[in-house]
């Protein structure tokens, strides 16, 4: 399931949801999140918690100023897997 642009399907998919879903602001903060992975994984990794899948280890962060939502990621290539509320 290896996608060029460093994002999954799932991941594009909520991605399209939320910039359609009227709310500017938080679309905006998810992306530069989104590029702060892409761009530093290793700080990236180093701001993240992590958690144990039977895929491997996927990695969370929060959107700041938008609490409940975090970026799920994962280290190889490195991805963007998921973006959604998670306590």
């Amino acid at each position: 399931m290896s996608d060029v642009s460093g994002y999954s399907e799932i991941a594009n998919d909520q991605l399209d949801e939320i910039e359609a879903s009227g709310n500017p602001e938080l679309y905006d903060a998810i992306l530069v999140i989104c590029e702060f992975v892409l761009d530093r994984p290793a700080e990236a990794q180093f701001r993240s918690s992590a958690l144990t899948t039977r895929e491997g280890i996927c990695f969370r962060l929060p959107v700041p100023g938008h609490h409940p939502c975090k970026i799920f990621w994962t280290r190889s290539g490195p991805r963007i897997e998921a973006v959604f509320p998670y306590p």
